[in-house]
Parts: C-alpha cells; sequence; structure tokens
C-alpha cells in the first residue's frame, strides 16, 4: 500500500503502506495470489504485499482533507488541519504533498514527497516562518514530522521493491480475518528493524501495524479503521491512531472529503513550487 503512507501519506492508505497506509509499489510485478508460494514464507509475504497494491493501482490521483490529534501522555490534546494529495506512480516516481491549513503557527507548512523504486525517497520541507525549502536527507527521515507520531517515512508512499517480506501467519483482527505479514526495510537508516502488519484476506487492507526500532524493541502501533470504498474500487481509511509506546505520546488521524481524479500532473508536485 504517522506523514498524511500513507497513507503511499500516506496516505490515507499511504500512511499505512502507512499511512499509510499505505500505502507497497507491485504495480511493476505481475500479481500473484496470497496462495502462492505457501511453503515460502518470503514468496508469500510478497505476493500478498504486490497483490494489496495490485487493487490499489488505476486512481491517478486524489486528495483529502485530515484532521491532526496530537495527544501527550497527560492527555492535553493540539488540533492541526491539513490537505494531502497523492499521484499515483509514474515510471516509479509516486508523489504525494501535505499542506498544513491550520493553526495559523503551522500554516503553509508543505512535505514534498517523491517515492523513488530504486534509490532513497526525496523529501522537501517548506517552512513559511523561514521562507525557504529544506531537503530532508535519508538519514533524518526517521524523525518526528512537525512533532507527530508519524515520521517521515512513515508519511512518504511506500515502495514494495525497499523491503523484504515474510508471511508469519494468519489470524483474526478487529472481527476480520487477517494475513500477518513481516516487512523489513532494506534503507539501513530506516528508524525500524522491522514492521508486522495485519492486512484483512478479504479487501487487502492493513487494519494494523506494529512498528519495531532499530534494537527489535516494539516502539509504536498504527490502527487503521473506518474504511470506506470510492469509485467501486478504492479503499480508504477514516481513522489512524499511532500510538508511541515509548513515549506514551499518540496522534489520530481523521480522514474526510476523499476526491479521485482531479487532474493532477507532475508538475503539481515540483520541489521548485513549493512555496509559492
Amino acid at each position: 500500500m504517522t506523514a498524511v503512507v500513507p497513507p503511499s501519506l500516506f496516505a490515507c492508505r499511504r500512511f499505512v503502506l502507512a499511512v499509510a497506509l499505505g500505502v507497497l509499489a507491485g504495480v511493476l510485478f505481475p500479481a500473484r495470489t496470497a496462495a502462492a508460494d505457501a511453503t515460502d514464507p518470503a514468496a508469500r509475504g510478497l505476493a500478498i504485499a504486490r497483490e494489496a497494491k495490485r487493487r490499489d493501482t488505476g486512481y491517478g490521483d486524489f486528495s483529502t482533507t485530515v484532521e491532526m490529534i496530537l495527544r501527550n501522555p497527560a492527555g492535553q490534546e493540539t488540533r492541526r488541519t491539513l490537505s494531502i494529495r497523492t499521484l499515483e506512480p509514474a515510471a516509479g516516481n509516486e508523489r504525494s504533498l501535505i499542506v498544513f491549513r491550520d493553526p495559523p503557527d503551522v500554516a503553509g507548512t508543505t512535505l514534498l514527497s517523491h517515492s523513488l523504486s530504486d534509490r532513497p525517497d526525496d523529501q522537501w520541507l517548506f517552512l513559511p516562518s523561514l521562507k525557504r525549502v529544506r531537503r530532508i536527507a535519508a538519514g533524518n527521515q526517521s524523525g518526528s514530522f512537525v512533532g507527530s507520531e508519524f515520521s517521515y517515512e512513515d508519511i512518504a508512499p511506500q515502495q514494495v521493491e525497499k523491503y523484504t517480506y515474510a508471511y508469519v501467519r494468519q489470524e483474526a483482527f478487529a472481527g476480520q480475518e487477517c494475513f500477518v505479514v513481516a516487512r523489513l526495510p532494506s534503507n539501513p537508516k530506516s528508524g525500524y528493524s522491522r514492521q508486522l502488519f495485519w492486512i484483512d484476506t478479504a479487501e487487502y487492507r492493513p487494519l494494523k501495524v506494529e512498528n519495531y526500532d532499530r534494537k527489535d524493541v516494539l516502539a509504536k502501533t498504527l490502527l487503521v479503521e473506518g474504511y470506506t470504498r470510492h469509485l467501486d474500487r478504492y479503499w480508504r481509511p477514516a481513522r489512524m491512531m499511532m500510538t508511541n509506546h515509548q513515549s506514551r505520546k499518540a496522534t489520530e488521524l481523521l480522514f474526510r472529503d476523499y476526491r479521485f481524479r482531479e487532474g493532477a500532473n507532475a508538475s503539481d508536485f515540483d520541489p521548485a513550487s513549493l512555496g509559492r
């Protein structure tokens, strides 16, 4: 299929795939069913990832409005409103644009992500207070995205070939039968040693993601809820909750107003246009 996956943010689904959603770029490969290579955990895990992506191709572009709610350990909340726009991959380059609308102290802050299939992602952050664009170095993409529990790598669209996979088991979660698939990043600078995905067997949607830090300790858990179908094919969530087990902070994302095929093109995601 935290920044918005994600969603590929996120979004939405890209956040897991997170987002993204999020979120898995099997469009570059022939689809295979989850039953394929049932005795080979790596092949079966990869087949599930490719099938999840295959089912989410062909949308062209989509956008959504998101309310971000940050909660500290005492339960105090900070709310922000942002918009997310995603352009489907072309030549292995999937693009997403996140723009903060409210409150005034963060309004105009913009994150542009180009998720590339053959090298580390390119990301640029526009900070209106400084009136400049800052490129996010590959080594810094595990850092917190604007103080949330989503990292920059959570927020960027995901690519299947940047990970290795292993089918773990099948079990019920949230009342749905799920594949449990382990995903290991190939990027040595990733903030994660591995991730466990719960993907429902009926529609191949991520319902839960456990994120393990570089010491292989459970760091964060993402829950994805309230899926609705758009254009009779594309599933998008209404809510994502990322909980940080180490800091005891959490970030909730509430999605509304999904819009598809608005005519976005690559020039809308040009780093030179940030801040205009």
